[in-house]
């Protein structure tokens, strides 16, 4: 019997998923916690270093540049404060993506402060 010693092993090819970049911009919290009828639960699931997407909500009646937070169950858990989203609601606009992190869940009484990071996500390499 004779080696074949010129066997090329085929891989299949993969479809490279893109990650993107998280660049770190601020600290701070998500305001209105205590407006969220069901965050009792929604903390109950949340952990540290929890992505949460940010979503421009332009037509908000109280906040022009109001950027609501969503967890990865599609669950509302607040806001960026108004305080803080004037040039994240500008980065947004401009078709730039946002995400934050979950750092820190404490409950203030009857309202949960959540500390969060926020991050621009680069997709450039």
């Amino acid at each position: 019997m004779k080696n074949n010693h010129n066997l090329k092993i085929i891989k299949p090819n993969r479809v490279r998923e893109e990650k993107a970049r998280e660049i770190y911009l601020f600290d701070t919290h998500v305001a209105g916690t205590s407006y969220i009828e069901n965050i009792e639960e929604i903390v109950y699931n949340l952990n540290f270093d929890d992505k949460l997407t940010c979503i421009r909500e332009e037509d908000n009646e109280y906040d022009l540049q109001a950027i609501k937070l969503i967890t990865d169950n599609d669950e509302k858990i607040g806001y960026i404060p108004q305080a803080d989203n004037v040039i994240f609601a500008r980065l947004m606009d401009a078709g730039k993506k946002l995400c934050a992190r979950v750092r820190s869940i404490k409950l203030k009484g009857k309202w949960y402060k959540i500390e969060i990071a926020i991050f621009l996500l680069d997709n450039e390499k």
